[in-house]
């Protein structure tokens, strides 16, 4: 029989490691695909989380992806997203509802900000930034959206699949493989990380309404959020 005296003192070393693991996977779970590939990291560490009080140039810089451009603005919401997140995909046609209604006058603007969680998602990331370069944004978003299914959660890298969507949209495949290969490219999205980061963002997606993080819990008061910022 094992003695008290000498029990006690492992049990206690388990629980600590326990514990420290637990935490371990608390931080990297929520931490964002900072590299966008594990291969290249900043070099810079990661800012601390701000309290989501967001500020204009954190939120919207001048090479942000705007979808809508009003004559005149009212408002400006800005969705932080990532096109492996099923939440986002969900939300979507949703977002492209008010997109339609609010158009005109609300700038929408998305922000990339992949998980590491989704094994697929900072290449979903690249996929989307380079088709932009090509002013398919939009288009191979929906592409992703439409297609999340087939590809997500998949160990393996998923890029083949989104060069054959890049080749469906009708892009230059060369330019294409170029923008997804280029640095610049890569850094871009981690501008968009480092900003959501900054404004608190922990997951996806998430909204920015005139500089307020909202806090929604139905689609009726998204909508009428929004209808109030342009009265």
């Amino acid at each position: 029989m094992v003695s008290a005296a000498t029990s006690s003192p492992d049990t206690a070393k388990r629980i600590r490691l326990v514990i420290w693991i637990l935490l371990a996977v608390i931080v990297v779970g929520g931490a964002a695909w900072y590299a966008v590939m594990t291969t290249n990291k900043p070099s810079q560490d990661p800012p601390v989380a701000g309290n989501g009080e967001a500020g204009s140039e954190q939120l919207v810089r001048t090479d942000s992806h705007r979808l809508t451009t009003p004559a005149v603005e009212k408002a400006q919401l800005v969705e932080f997203l990532d096109f492996e997140c099923e939440a986002c995909r969900s939300i979507h046609p949703f977002v492209e509802e008010l997109k339609e209604e609010f158009g005109d006058r609300i700038t929408f603007v998305n922000r990339y900000f992949p998980l590491s969680s989704h094994p697929n998602s900072g290449q979903a990331a690249l996929a989307v930034e380079a088709a932009a370069q090509q002013g398919k944004f939009a288009a191979m978003q929906a592409k992703l959206f439409e297609t999340q299914d087939q590809w997500h959660g998949n160990p393996e890298s998923q890029a083949p699949h989104f060069r054959t969507f890049a080749a469906e949209l009708g892009l230059d495949l060369a330019a294409f493989d170029a923008a997804v290969a280029d640095d610049k490219t890569k850094q871009r999205i981690r501008a968009d990380i480092t900003d959501g980061i900054a404004l608190g963002v922990t997951g996806t997606p998430t909204f920015f309404l005139d500089g307020e993080k909202l806090a929604l819990s139905t689609k009726q008061e998204f909508r009428q959020k929004l209808a109030d910022a342009v009265k």
